[in-house]
């Protein structure tokens, strides 16, 4: 105990180094930056895998996965081609085209069995998605 009382008696003994106020402000700053950078705003998405098979003749299989911030009562889904946050109420339902999955000039239909939505292009094109 005495050790101790003589070392917070010292001029030249402080528990913390002393540094400059600019120092600290860099410092408060880049944890900011860090903690602001590694989360999504409320109801945004962003693609963090996107693979795809063209192995075959005249087809093309793509899997992406996609990184959500929904807000309540939203789920992640497509909009517009892109990930989107939807209604939690269209999936529950599997009613996909009510989330406008395609892009403007093509038409959305639902599989026989509700497991996913195809986009017809005017060309003839389609393009099916299946949710797992």
């Amino acid at each position: 105990m005495a050790s101790v009382s003589r070392l917070s008696r010292r001029k030249d003994a402080s528990r913390w180094p002393r540094m400059s106020s600019t120092f600290w402000a860099v410092v408060l700053l880049t944890a900011l930056l860090v903690l602001y950078c590694g989360q999504l705003a409320a109801g945004t998405c962003e693609i963090v895998t996107l693979d795809r098979d063209s192995s075959q003749p005249r087809r093309t299989i793509a899997r992406q996965t996609a990184r959500c911030a929904c807000k309540k009562g939203q789920i992640a889904g497509t909009t517009r081609a892109r990930p989107a946050c939807v209604d939690a109420g269209i999936v529950r339902k599997k009613q996909w085209c009510e989330m406008v999955p395609c892009l403007e000039d093509e038409g959305c239909d639902l599989l026989v069995n509700k497991s996913g939505w195809t986009c017809t292009q005017p060309g003839g094109r389609v393009k099916t998605t299946t949710v797992s």
